[in-house]
């Protein structure tokens, strides 16, 4: 895991860094013009433009997108310093989980959000979703293997041997879930 992390800091935080960056600028668009159609206002189902007007998109007081390019640039950040090499203290690491933590959460309870209260995918949402759950995956892991979060050593060694096998039923249960919530859509492009 320790070798694998710096690149899913990097490329997952780069993914998260511009998709965060363009529902910012997105959303700026909206705010200048409320007949402003988003990029990613594709259909009913996919639709950015009906997402960025709900209270949910800005739960703090301000476009959550925000928060993506503050955190996303963090991760990208410390990503590259491991990719050199840097040793960063545990203090550093705890931050660090603290933080994916909380983006994990915050990315399951929009999640559930679009599905079930909004009624919309945001293409650009979902690509922040899919590598939010890998970047939060190997860091508790990494944070594990080294001590930094209380564990036994057996489940730690199981957990990191399938590690694959997690990420893909993670996945796996949000495809479900996406399916699910837009069963009836889905059926009516196919007939």
């Amino acid at each position: 895991m320790t070798r694998l992390l710096p690149w899913v800091l990097t490329v997952g935080g780069g993914i998260g860094l511009v998709a965060a960056f363009v529902l910012t600028v997105e959303k700026i668009a909206l705010l200048r013009n409320s007949d402003y159609v988003p990029t990613c206002s594709i259909n009913p189902v996919l639709s950015c433009g009906s997402i960025m007007k709900t209270e949910q998109a800005e739960v703090f007081g301000f476009p959550n997108s925000l928060l993506g390019i503050a955190g996303f640039a963090v991760l990208v950040t410390i990503g590259v310093l491991l990719a050199t090499g840097a040793a960063l203290p545990r203090w550093c690491w705890l931050g660090l989980q603290a933080g994916v933590t909380f983006g994990v959460v915050f990315v399951h309870w929009l999640i559930f959000q679009s599905l079930y209260v909004i009624g919309a995918l945001c293409p650009y949402c979902m690509a922040v979703w899919a590598v939010m759950i890998p970047i939060f995956w190997y860091t508790t892991l990494r944070n594990l293997e080294q001590g930094h979060l209380p564990s036994p050593r057996r489940a730690t060694t199981a957990l990191a041997g399938y590690h694959s096998v997690v990420l893909i039923l993670w996945y796996l249960l949000i495809a479900g879930a996406v399916l699910q919530a837009f069963w009836f859509y889905w059926t009516t492009l196919v007939e």
